[in-house]
């Protein structure tokens, strides 16, 4: 569901802008106020684990599509909703600069999507109501499927919104939420299935972690931590070689309404600025080693994200070794990216 600058206006990519660094500023403060001496470390290894997560995908049987893992709702499962929209914001960010997923511009609209919706809606509103006081595995996976069902559709909803209010023709609201509320469904349904097995595994090594136990001394981190690395190493370096080529949901919903992956790409002065800017810091664009600048690959108009281009023209042989590298890389820059974010808010803990 990451939305490319061809989707956003430069007026609705700056205001979602604008609504991200509001959010993240609020994050940022809640954090400072009430940090416990786990939080950084666990943000930075889960933010590593949900960027290579997100390098993997899954069929959607019937459709031809595929999904990936959000993140929002698992972070906020295990972090609080303020770490939550924090780590998310990084990965999102380190994937739009480094990598080429995801607008610049846009940036601002896969925060909200991805990373607000799932953490102070779904999060406070269903996950927390169901799962409340100490954790339950029956309880804790009714309130992530469910949980993670309201975070997508709302973030589905919400690229819908933004594309209209883009003044994108060829997505006409109806018809795309028509397609993007049910393929979005069925995704939800998956990541809520991933995010109750991951959170189920960290309640029962370290239960006082969870936001909705009560409170209670954190003992050792290490054996969480190093199983969400070692999960984040695996996934990244071995895994994401052999991710699918079909479309994502939010292409297949474009591809459906349009007759290909693209849509006729929004064109002006901030969509070239912001181009330019990735163009210079996109060190592995697509996730694969650099062969062409990007401004002179097919035209990276497509809804989602520059992933679809190379993903699928390059030759199969030479796919898992770029990616591979990408996910290994990327995730350690998302561990360091937030390991700094903790020094700065002077969070880091004196022993883990």
């Amino acid at each position: 569901m990451h939305m490319a600058d061809a989707l956003v206006s430069p007026v609705v990519g700056g205001t979602m802008w604008l609504v991200a660094c509001g959010l993240i500023g609020h994050s940022v403060r809640c954090i400072e106020a009430s940090a416990k001496d786990h939080l950084v470390p666990l943000m930075g290894v889960l933010g590593a684990f949900v960027f290579t997560a997100q390098m993997i995908n899954f069929t959607i049987l019937g459709t031809g599509s595929i999904g990936h893992l959000g993140g929002g709702l698992l972070l906020a499962a295990l972090l609080g909703p303020h770490a939550a929209l924090l780590v998310i914001a990084s990965v999102l960010t380190v994937q739009a600069l480094f990598f080429a997923d995801g607008g610049l511009l846009a940036l601002g609209c896969n925060i909200v999507n991805l990373g607000f919706f799932p953490a102070y809606v779904a999060y406070p509103w269903v996950y927390r109501v169901i799962a409340r006081g100490r954790y339950g595995a029956m309880r804790g996976s009714v309130a992530a499927l469910a949980a993670s069902v309201l975070g997508l559709q709302l973030g589905a909803l919400s690229v819908v919104l933004q594309t209209q209010a883009s003044g994108i023709a060829e997505l006409p609201f109806g018809p795309f939420a028509a397609l993007m509320l049910p393929i979005h469904l069925a995704i939800g349904v998956i990541e809520g299935c991933v995010t109750a097995a991951v959170v189920a595994f960290v309640a029962r090594a370290r239960p006082e972690v969870l936001p909705v136990a009560d409170a209670e001394p954190v003992r050792s981190l290490w054996p969480v931590l190093a199983a969400l690395l070692i999960a984040a190493a695996l996934t990244g370096g071995l895994l994401s070689g052999w991710a699918s080529s079909l479309p994502d949901g939010l292409e297949w919903a474009i591809a459906r309404l349009s007759g290909t992956e693209e849509v006729s790409a929004l064109r002006g002065t901030w969509h070239a600025r912001f181009s330019a800017v990735q163009e210079r810091t996109a060190v592995m664009p697509d996730y694969a080693f650099r062969q062409t600048p990007l401004s002179a690959r097919p035209d990276r108009s497509d809804g989602a994200s520059a992933e679809s281009t190379t993903a699928r023209s390059d030759a199969p042989s030479a796919l898992p070794l770029g990616t591979s590298v990408a996910g290994v890389v990327g995730g350690a820059v998302t561990l360091l990216v937030i390991s700094w974010l903790g020094f700065v808010f002077r969070k880091w803990p004196r022993a883990v």
